[in-house]
């Protein structure tokens, strides 16, 4: 008995041990170590990217001799101020695509919480299998390298002559730039109903504008309140239109009998630079099976755009706004280089997309416009 009760304490220990070891991932661990499939490679990669072990995550690739270590890095930690340097990966999802002996394609989407919000990134990689265990095959980028060059500074720009430095940014003692909007249609989204529509500046000068807007039920009481936020391009040049929606959660139109707008406009300093081109805009269906407007941003100022922020509105055969998509790019935007670009909508809008236009709002490290 004396002897029977030190072994049985030692086989209980072991156990226990055991148990601990895979409810703590060590089999999961063991087995992405081994990496001997290709979704466990990228996982492996991945789960040190998130670890911020890049030494480790850059030893796990097939091609680290064609790949500079530093630029792999910035895939995930972002440079030049872009939305990335103010993110961390919170997450991500791995699924094979197709499979052979030496090869296969796996796909990856990363979950990032970032300083405006969540932030979705899709990849498709390639791995290889190279000896007993799977690697990443890491695609090689293709950026041009500009030489140096001079670009001509001749853009439109106002500046506002204040009081003093106790003056708040958005003068106060002059009159408020005439904005109006344009148009408003109220939707009926399964969740929510939505107002999306667009905003002018009526004005000489530049105005930063918001957009905001009250239900009122049948009696003349609120419902709700809610405003553009982000969903608009805040900053109006003379002229200049911007499209605009407001999200009202957990709503139906068979409550609402009427909608109060209310546009405010605040006269600030502001500049026609830098110079955002669009280009190969066109509707497709992404490889999530989700219905996009994708193209090509093109900086044409000589200025890195550290946050692009794409806003698209999209109009029916009658000319009416009938949805308002937007979303930030996780990369800046430098200098006459092309950053592709993508932003959904729902399958049931799209089908009645007849026309589309884009906007891009643009921020810096040391402004706002």
């Amino acid at each position: 008995m004396k002897r029977g009760l030190p072994i049985l304490l030692g086989v209980v220990t072991v156990i226990l041990i055991v148990i601990a070891w895979f409810q703590s991932g060590g089999a999961e661990a063991h087995e992405l170590q081994a990496a001997t499939t290709p979704d466990q490679a990228v996982r492996l990669m991945l789960s040190q990217v998130k670890a911020h072990n890049f030494d480790a995550a850059y030893a796990r690739l097939a091609n680290r001799d064609d790949v500079d270590k530093n630029a792999f890095i910035r895939e995930f930690d972002g440079s030049n101020g872009s939305l990335l340097t103010y993110a961390s990966m919170e997450s991500f999802d791995v699924w094979g695509l197709k499979t052979n002996e030496q090869d296969a394609t796996v796909r990856a989407k990363l979950h990032y919480s970032t300083a405006v919000g969540p932030l979705d990134d899709i990849r498709d990689l390639k791995v290889q299998h190279t000896g007993d265990t799977w690697k990443v095959l890491w695609p090689v980028s293709k950026a041009p390298k500009l030489p140096p060059q001079v670009i001509p500074v001749n853009y439109l720009r106002w500046d506002v002559i204040s009081r003093g430095a106790s003056d708040d940014w958005g003068v106060q003692n002059v009159d408020s730039p005439q904005v109006r909007v344009v148009s408003m249609n109220a939707i009926q989204r399964p969740d929510s109903v939505v107002l999306v529509g667009e905003v002018v500046n009526e004005d000489s000068v530049p105005a930063y504008v918001n957009v905001g807007a009250t239900l009122l039920d049948p009696s003349g009481a609120e419902l709700a309140q809610e405003s553009s936020f982000d969903k608009i391009s805040h900053i109006l040049l003379p002229k200049q239109v911007s499209p605009y929606r407001i999200d009202f959660p957990n709503m139906r139109m068979e409550k609402i009998k009427s909608v109060r707008m209310d546009t405010k406009a605040l006269l600030v300093p502001a500049s026609a630079d830098p110079v955002i081109e669009v280009n190969q805009q066109k509707l497709e269906t992404d490889a999530l099976g989700k219905k996009v407007l994708s193209g090509q941003l093109l900086n044409q100022s000589g200025s890195v755009v550290n946050i692009p922020h794409v806003i698209a509105a999209f109009y029916d055969s009658n000319g009416k706004v009938i949805w308002v998509s937007d979303g930030y790019m996780a990369q800046a935007l430098l200098p006459q280089i092309p950053l592709p670009f993508a932003v959904d909508l729902p399958p049931d809008v799209a089908k009645n997309v007849q026309t589309y236009r884009v906007v891009v709002n643009h921020y810096d490290s040391t402004s706002q416009s």
